[in-house]
């Protein structure tokens, strides 16, 4: 029986996730197939490459470098997080990502993305982590924040606005039992985007776009509740932090990141055993 594991995005946030994934790289924990969302994307490549603690230090080691992300990026560029910086510099020479080792793992990340013309989730698989890093950053390319991605002929957002958890692919795709980890704890559920008078006129030429983006919440919490029908019946295992995590979509504090990581740990690290028997 395929076990899949997804990740789901959330801008810093997501440094809880860079903890679980260090926890399953330590207890040699494996998954048939891998999805992530926006930063999740981001985490699931250190995972697949095997690289234990490289998730926390391509995130929380440059948050003060204004050449990682910052507004005067975003002026210049119409990116916060510098496509150049971000997915290049960081990945290939400052912070490295083995793309040797993640060629050698069989199993490849599926990068959730929304395509801007349609307003659907597509899930292109990463073959090659240089090659293919666009389609990472277009997984993790918010609105407002960031410039379309053009990838294969199409333009691409980030895959939280049409599939932020993708546990449903998963289970079409044949997995039938599932690790998701969230970054939101069980509380919490989504309001309409406050955004959303300004997000009509800068995306007014991608009206499906705007469509999905506007109705994202109700998707979100229609599948947080089916999560609960899953995690009832064994399709779906959840690490997920006991309380609301204190960190900003753009954190910047050091301190306050490492403190989500090391929740992200503790918590999978509490859930191991029953973890372990979930996955075989």
């Amino acid at each position: 029986m395929s076990t899949g594991l997804v990740l789901e995005g959330g801008g810093l946030r997501a440094i809880f996730t860079s903890g679980v994934v260090d926890l399953l790289l330590d207890e040699g924990i494996r998954f048939d197939a891998v999805f992530g969302v926006s930063a999740g994307a981001c985490h699931a490549c250190s995972f697949l490459s095997g690289q234990r603690g490289r998730a926390f230090r391509a995130m929380a080691g440059y948050v003060g470098d204004k050449r990682y992300g910052s507004w005067r990026n975003w002026l210049r560029t119409g990116d916060y997080f510098s496509e150049d910086f971000a997915y290049r510099e960081l990945p290939e020479k400052l912070c490295p990502l083995d793309a040797e080792a993640y060629a050698r793992n069989p199993v490849k990340l599926r990068a959730v993305a929304t395509n801007c013309r349609t307003g659907l989730a597509e899930y292109p698989v990463v073959e090659d982590v240089r090659r293919d890093m666009d389609m990472i950053r277009a997984s993790a390319s918010l609105p407002l924040l960031s410039r379309m991605v053009p990838l294969r002929g199409e333009l691409y957002l980030d895959g939280g606005i049409s599939d932020s958890i993708p546990v449903a692919q998963s289970l079409r795709e044949g997995n039938a039992r599932n690790v998701v980890v969230l970054t939101r704890d069980a509380s919490y559920r989504k309001g309409p985007n406050p955004m959303m008078p300004l997000l009509r006129l800068r995306y007014r030429r991608y009206p499906a776009l705007v469509k999905a983006m506007a109705e994202r919440h109700l998707r979100y919490n229609e599948t947080m509740e089916k999560i609960a029908e899953w995690e009832r019946d064994g399709s779906v295992f959840v690490v997920r932090p006991s309380k609301p995590l204190e960190i900003g979509r753009l954190e910047k504090d050091y301190a306050t990141l490492e403190a989500g990581y090391r929740l992200g740990y503790e918590t999978a690290r509490e859930l191991l055993p029953r973890l372990r028997e979930y996955v075989g």
